[in-house]
């Protein structure tokens, strides 16, 4: 299992260009390569530990989310980092969890993490890719970090043991997360032979090989599990 993590984290980094023959202007639309994860149980969440404002209470959570996947090229198509712009995303703290648990961006993305909580968060990082430490802050405020380094991210809360997400970057846009039933889908893809992955939260990593050429109208590609 680690040596498949660790496999994971290189083909992120990597982001090795991929020479695509013939992409002329008739096809820069590509096609689309969609299909389907099938998701393993999530395990079950650690218990939140009880603090004094609960009042004997203890504060609505949100419903676990189910464990989610990330489908993407191992190595990318020709021009695929000619655009550098991160943008912003956003990870929720609400209910003692964050949202999304799983979150996929570009390398320049910078993230927000509002406390939308009633107590105190203390979000950080001890992964390579972006080491960080955002100090106590209470609700109604927001702090970010900006991501410069491709890689898997694993995000904490120094507050509660029980809170824990992902967040992958990735050197370019050819990524899809799967919605809650495993299902994935992948636009404007040029012509030429890819490494498709299939990464399940770190548990899981499939590949596939997939050949996409000028007359493919569309390419189904399952990953099913082991």
């Amino acid at each position: 299992m680690t040596s498949s993590r660790t496999a994971s984290a290189v083909a992120l980094a990597a982001g090795v260009m991929l020479a695509v023959p013939g992409t002329g202007p008739a096809q820069t639309r590509g096609v689309t390569i969609r299909g389907r994860v099938e998701l393993p149980r999530a395990a079950p969440n650690s218990e939140r530990r009880p603090s004094a404002g609960d009042l004997g209470d203890g504060p609505a959570r949100d419903v676990p989310e189910r464990r989610r996947a990330v489908v993407y090229f191992e190595t990318a198509p020709r021009g695929a980092f000619e655009d550098r712009e991160g943008g912003r995303a956003s990870m929720d703290q609400r209910h003692e969890t964050f949202v999304p648990h799983l979150l996929a961006i570009t390398v320049g993305t910078t993230v927000d993490f509002p406390n939308n909580d009633r107590t105190y968060h203390n979000v950080f990082s001890l992964s390579k890719p972006r080491r960080f430490d955002l100090g106590r802050y209470a609700a109604g405020r927001s702090k970010s970090v900006r991501f410069d380094r491709p890689g898997i991210v694993r995000v904490f809360c120094d507050i509660h043991s029980h809170m824990n997400a992902f967040i992958l970057v990735f050197t370019h846009r050819f990524y899809s997360v799967a919605d809650t039933d495993g299902r994935y889908q992948i636009d404007h893809v040029p012509p030429g032979t890819y490494t498709l992955v299939a990464w399940v939260e770190g548990a899981i990593r499939e590949t596939r090989s997939v050949q996409v050429t000028p007359e493919s109208r569309g390419v189904e590609i399952d990953f099913p599990t082991r």
